[in-house]
């Protein structure tokens, strides 16, 4: 009871944000009022710093390459495009671009997707003169689809990095599971948002309108280097793992690489367009912080007990077979992933997993993925289900445009559980076929 007390309030803490406070302080807070109660001990930090180091780094130098492409105008360049492929017809433009989010979801994380896509969209849809409630339905499916499409890779969502460094997943084959299932959930939310917001979507648009999307690239060394870089980042996230090279640094390296070009190190600084230190300050460092903190107050309700009753549900569940099993671990891992955030949620679920001992070898696998599928799309159901959510609430509020958590909730718990039934469908069906890992 009194682990989930300091969880409760570090969750408050956490979300409510008193006088400025921030996440990372929030979270460390909760974590020392646990070790001086008693809830966690010494022993347990370095156990879970070995859990969340990697994937809070990588997400780091993630950002910041996103964060320098975006500064570039790589992802305005792109979404223009994308608006004039649309052809002024706006029934094609609305899937053309909830593929794109997928896309920059896929590669630069959800959060990439969210919170540098969004502010473009709207300024698109604000210069191609679309009415509220249309605007409303584009702004919508670019927020739904960051994450329903965050599974392919490793790197696509934090949940994902922290699971497959749990459970020791290759990036390769969790590759080889995740994108056929991810095609499902794209296919599946493409679907879904058509049903939702497919009427009020008009018909016509003038691409005339819209900049030329030569014009908006504001440092070409960076733009000419963003496509050979990604294409090296993504051989080296396949190859590079193998040989022990934590995810971390091939993303680090990638960053500095792009660091240097962006701040002409080799002219000295000189003929630079884009602000560094911008960049860095804009970067989640306090991520870093916040789930060493989170995470240590999540241990103290395993070490209360939570993850053991929970592993016996699991190892109850195991028996009625794959459909099932995956069904039901990914609902409740969203369910649990919307009421206290999907950070806790997804380490609750692993540690769940890994105390069911009697579990078959392909059914923890299987329960390893629905739970971070569960993690992925569980947000969806409120606001508070992940901080990127938070966040682009926030960056809509900025732009004027005000979605209260009431709108949220009725459009989300709408949408996400017809996408998240299909999405663990496919899962059950498609990982059999692969074998256990």
């Amino acid at each position: 009871m009194l682990a989930f007390a300091i969880f409760l309030v570090t969750l408050v803490f956490v979300i409510w944000q008193p006088r400025g406070l921030s996440i990372g302080w929030s979270a460390m807070g909760g974590a020392a009022v646990a070790l001086a109660l008693g809830v966690i001990h010494l022993h347990d930090i370095p156990t879970v710093w070995h859990i969340v180091w990697d994937a809070t780094f990588t997400f780091v130098a993630l950002i910041i390459i996103s964060l320098l492409l975006d500064e570039a105008g790589f992802f305005h360049w792109t979404a223009l495009h994308v608006a004039r492929w649309g052809g002024g017809n706006g029934r094609r433009l609305f899937p053309l671009i909830v593929m794109l989010g997928g896309v920059i979801a896929a590669v630069f994380a959800n959060d990439g997707a969210a919170l540098l896509l969004t502010p473009i969209v709207v300024a698109i849809l604000a210069r191609l003169d679309f009415p509220p409630a249309a605007a409303l339905a584009f702004i919508v499916g670019t927020g739904f689809v960051a994450d329903t499409t965050s599974l392919p890779l490793v790197i696509s969502n934090l949940v994902n990095i922290v699971s497959a460094n749990f459970f020791g997943i290759h990036f390769g084959h969790y590759a080889s599971v995740m994108v056929p299932v991810d095609l499902v959930s794209l296919g599946a939310t493409l679907a879904v948002l058509w049903l939702t917001f497919g009427r009020i979507v008009p018909c016509e648009y003038d691409v005339t309108t819209l900049e030329s999307p030569a014009s908006v690239i504001r440092d070409h060394a960076v733009f000419r280097a963003a496509f050979p870089l990604l294409g090296v980042l993504l051989g080296a996230y396949f190859l590079l793992p193998t040989f022990g090279i934590p995810v971390s640094a091939v993303t680090a390296t990638a960053a500095l690489v792009l660091l240097a070009i962006a701040g002409r190190w080799h002219r000295d600084g000189r003929g630079h367009v884009i602000s560094l230190s911008k960049v860095l300050r804009g970067a989640p460092w306090q991520i870093v912080v916040f789930s060493l903190g989170m995470y240590l107050v999540v241990y103290g309700l395993r070490n209360a007990g939570l993850t053991g009753y929970l592993a016996s549900a699991l190892t109850e569940l195991a028996a009625y077979g794959a459909w099932p099993a995956a069904v039901a671990t990914g609902f409740g891992a969203a369910i649990l992933s919307s009421i206290m955030n999907n950070m806790p949620g997804v380490l609750i679920g692993a540690l769940s997993i890994d105390q069911a001992q009697r579990l078959p070898a392909g059914t923890r696998d299987l329960m390893a993925y629905a739970n971070i599928i569960g993690c992925d799309l569980g947000p969806k159901f409120t606001p508070i289900g992940s901080l990127a959510t938070l966040l682009w609430l926030h960056v809509l509020a900025t732009k004027g445009i005000r979605i209260s958590w009431g709108q949220y909730m009725r459009v989300g718990l709408l949408i996400t559980p017809p996408v998240l039934l299909l999405t663990l469908t496919a899962l059950a069906l498609w990982l059999p076929r692969l074998g256990a890992s």
